[in-house]
This record gives structure tokens, C-alpha cells and sequence, in this order.
């Protein structure tokens, strides 16, 4: 049960009791799960008394993962039982003792007062692409591109040849797809055969001078595009070409509905924002400046770059002051959304029952690996909070698009495995071909 002790324009302050028959409960929960886990000599698993185990566990700990188990539970229910938008949470959990009611009080920031515009009115003029004739065409061509073979040439350089050669200065060599080159190197090379240098100028940057860079070339291979038939259909995992032709339309038209769907989104999102009121605190806007910052320094982590060392290398290009000021306009951006969408889920009184916010929990403790009750452990009240408000703005935002015609179901999945390997692959085509470009410059 949750009862409000105060509530003074943005901060809010609240009590949470949990009856001792759930406080037993959760206890016997703790104490299974440890029997289960340890592995004490000269008991069975699950057979170890409580007092050996609580021995090799530490004392309080049992008490600890209970009030953790606790607070995680009821901390989202009393928030929503209250009807709070709550940005962030301090929690003080009094002790927790068996066969009695355990308590645990919550002080924290409320979002601001929004009011929206008449979205109710808008029409949306997002609609997916057409997918025609001329664009399953195209694509069936870059997939025709994708498959290329290519032979050693005793000639000169011609248009669609695979060009390799050495730089002066440097080591080895690369090659360079005359299709895909920019035309200043297209006018360098054309009409050259192997062994001949050549000069590129590099066009320049703005107020610099070009660049010449000198190479060699130390090979010529012809480009020979298969024929589009049943049996390159077949190296793709397709019975003929019209059936390769016909999946491949499929797959287009469900990203064509999937980017169209997206379109609409946006465009309801930014007419939903512009028409709002709202005075947002710029310690809110600093909060999720914060959060996006941290996200950066841990991305940077994984690839093993120290935030201090982007810093400098951005403040010696001159792009820092750049970098921190689309940061802010970001962070600003998000939190806009989130009031906005906020307000949305409350004149739309969506709400998200224990069950729904259960499956979503269980979906994402599948996709991370873990167990439901480890992934509540690891995001914590705070985490779990956050993660039922998505939910709840997630479904306000497909409620209001309903409503206004703006998003479709979603496309079934495909049956067939083979087939589906062969779509993704010949989808990929669709966005663009493989940069063999690349090293070029």
C-alpha cells in the first residue's frame, strides 16, 4: 500500500508498506533460491540447513536481496498506484525482519505540467514509398552487382574495372572499383594500363590547396555480371528468378511500410511537441545531458577509448564546442519527447497492467540472457521504473497513431527459414551496395 506524504510542486514524497504474508514470502523465495545454488559438503542440493548456509553467504545478505526483492516489486506498483511521473527516486528501506510488515519511504523529482495541442486534429501526410516495377528492377541489379566476378585484363582502364595500386609512401595496395570512384579519380585513371604512375589531385577542403597523391597501377580486372535467370535465382536459395522476384517484392514493401511507419511517427511526435506548453527545468535537461554522456564514455569503453582522449582529439579539431552544444539540443529533444508522450499516455488513460509489464520484462530478460528476477536485480526500482514508463509511452504513442490512422499492423514473419536467409540478403541490396570504394581516397 502507498500513501502520499507530501507533494510541493515538482518534489514529491511517499511511504510504501508491504504485508508481512509477502515479506514471509519473499524470504522463502531468497532462502530456495540459495538452497538451490549452494553446494555444501555433506548435504544435497536444497537439503543444507538455513544456518549453513547463511554461514557461507555472510550474515545479512538474506535480508538484503529480500529488501531488494521487495523494493523492486512494489516501488513501480506504488508510483502508479499514486499516478506519478516521477523523473528520479531516492529510496530509504527500513530493515526488514520475518513475519513482519516491512516499509520503505521514497522522496523524488516530478516531471513538469505539460499541456498538449489538438493532436486529435492533425493529419498526418507521412505515407511508406512505392515500392514499383522500376525499384524491384534496381535492386535486383545491385544484388546482380553484388554478385560480380572479376578477371585479369591486358588492356587499358575502362569503365566498371577493378583498379589496384600501390601509393606512394605507403605500404601495400588497395583497389579501386572505377563504378563506384569519384570522378576525379575516374579522369586520372581512364585509358591507363598496368605499370603506368599516375597523379590524382585530391580535391580539397575549403580554403585548401588539392592534394596530389601518386600511385601506381599495378593491375587491371574486368567486372562480369552474372545473368539474371532462374539459376542465379538458384544461388540465392529461390526456385526461378519470379519467385526470387516476388520475395524480394514482399521484403521491400514491408520495409517500405516499416520506414513509412516511422515517417508518420516522427512526423506526429514533432507536430505533438510543437504544440506543447510546458516549462521544462534545465536540471532536467542537465539530468539526461548527464545520461547520454555516460552512455558515450561506455560506448567509447567497449572499443577501448577513454573519454579524456576523444575529448582532446575533438578540442584539437576544433569540434568539441560543436559536440557538447548537439548533445544539449539532444538531450533537450528526448526530454520534450518524454513529457510529451507522458501527458499523451495520461489524456489517453493508457495504463500497463502487472501482467503486460511482466511479458515485456520477460522478453528482455530472454533477449539479455538472463533470468526475469536477475534483470530486476540488475536494473533495480529506479531501472524498473523507467522501463514500465517506456512501456506506458510506447503504447500511448501506438494508441494516438491508431486513432488517427497513422500506423498499420505489423507484417507477418516469414514461414520459411530459407527463404527468409535469402530475403535479408537480397534486402540488404535494396539500401545500398557494399562501399568497395572505401579505400579509395
Amino acid at each position: 500500500m502507498a500513501e502520499l506524504i507530501k507533494k510541493d510542486g515538482h518534489q514529491v514524497e511517499f511511504k510504501v508498506e508491504v504485508p508481512a504474508a509477502e515479506v514471509n514470502s519473499a524470504f522463502d523465495a531468497v532462502w530456495k533460491g540459495l538452497a538451490q545454488q549452494a553446494r555444501v559438503p555433506g548435504f544435497r542440493p536444497g537439503k543444507a540447513p538455513r544456518r549453513v548456509i547463511e554461514k557461507r553467504v555472510g550474515e545479512g545478505y538474506v535480508e538484503g536481496e529480500v529488501q531488494n526483492r521487495l523494493v523492486n516489486a512494489h516501488f513501480p506498483r506504488a508510483v502508479r498506484e499514486l499516478e506519478l511521473n516521477m523523473v528520479d527516486a531516492q529510496i530509504d528501506p527500513q530493515p526488514v525482519r520475518s513475519g513482519e510488515t516491512f516499509t520503505f519511504n521514497v522522496t523524488g523529482d516530478l516531471y513538469p505540467e505539460v499541456t498538449l495541442g489538438d493532436w486529435k486534429g492533425l493529419s498526418l501526410e507521412a505515407a511508406a514509398p512505392e515500392v514499383t516495377d522500376e525499384v524491384v528492377d534496381r535492386t535486383l541489379a545491385d544484388m546482380q552487382e553484388r554478385a560480380a566476378t572479376f578477371e585479369d585484363v591486358s588492356r587499358a582502364i575502362e569503365a566498371g574495372d577493378q583498379v589496384t595500386v600501390e601509393e606512394e609512401g605507403e605500404d601495400g595496395s588497395y583497389p579501386i572499383y572505377m563504378d563506384m570512384a569519384g570522378e576525379h579519380i575516374q579522369q586520372a585513371l581512364m585509358g591507363k594500363n598496368a605499370g603506368d604512375e599516375v597523379e590524382i589531385s585530391v580535391p580539397a577542403e575549403e580554403g585548401e590547396d588539392a592534394t596530389p597523391v601518386k600511385v601506381k597501377v599495378l593491375s587491371i580486372r574486368s567486372k562480369n555480371l552474372p545473368e539474371l535467370n532462374d539459376d542465379f535465382a538458384g544461388t540465392m536459395q529461390f526456385e526461378n528468378l519470379e519467385k526470387l522476384r516476388g520475395t524480394l517484392r514482399e521484403e521491400l514493401e514491408r520495409r517500405a511500410k516499416s520506414e513509412g511507419d516511422t515517417a508518420r511517427r516522427e512526423e506526429f511526435l514533432d507536430s505533438l511537441i510543437s504544440g506543447m506548453q510546458v516549462d521544462i527545468p534545465q536540471s532536467l535537461i542537465q539530468r539526461r545531458q548527464d545520461d547520454l554522456m555516460n552512455e558515450i564514455r561506455s560506448d567509447l569503453g567497449r572499443q577501448g577509448v577513454r573519454w579524456g582522449e576523444y575529448e582532446g582529439f575533438m578540442r584539437e579539431q576544433g569540434k568539441l564546442e560543436d559536440f557538447m552544444g548537439e548533445l544539449g539540443r539532444n538531450a533537450e529533444q528526448r526530454v520534450k519527447r518524454d513529457l510529451a508522450l507522458g501527458k499523451l499516455a495520461e489524456e489517453l488513460g493508457v495504463q500497463v497492467s502487472d501482467q503486460e509489464f511482466s511479458q515485456n520484462l520477460m522478453a528482455m530478460a530472454q533477449m539479455s540472457g538472463v533470468s526475469a528476477q536477475e534483470l530486476q536485480s540488475q536494473m533495480g526500482a529506479g531501472g524498473l521504473n523507467a522501463f514500465y514508463t517506456d512501456i506506458l509511452r510506447s503504447k500511448a504513442l501506438n494508441q494516438a497513431l491508431s486513432e488517427l490512422g497513422g500506423q498499420t499492423e505489423e507484417a507477418p514473419a516469414k514461414e520459411a527459414k530459407a527463404e527468409e536467409a535469402s530475403t535479408e540478403q537480397a534486402a540488404e541490396a535494396d539500401t545500398k551496395t557494399e562501399d568497395k570504394s572505401g579505400e579509395e581516397e
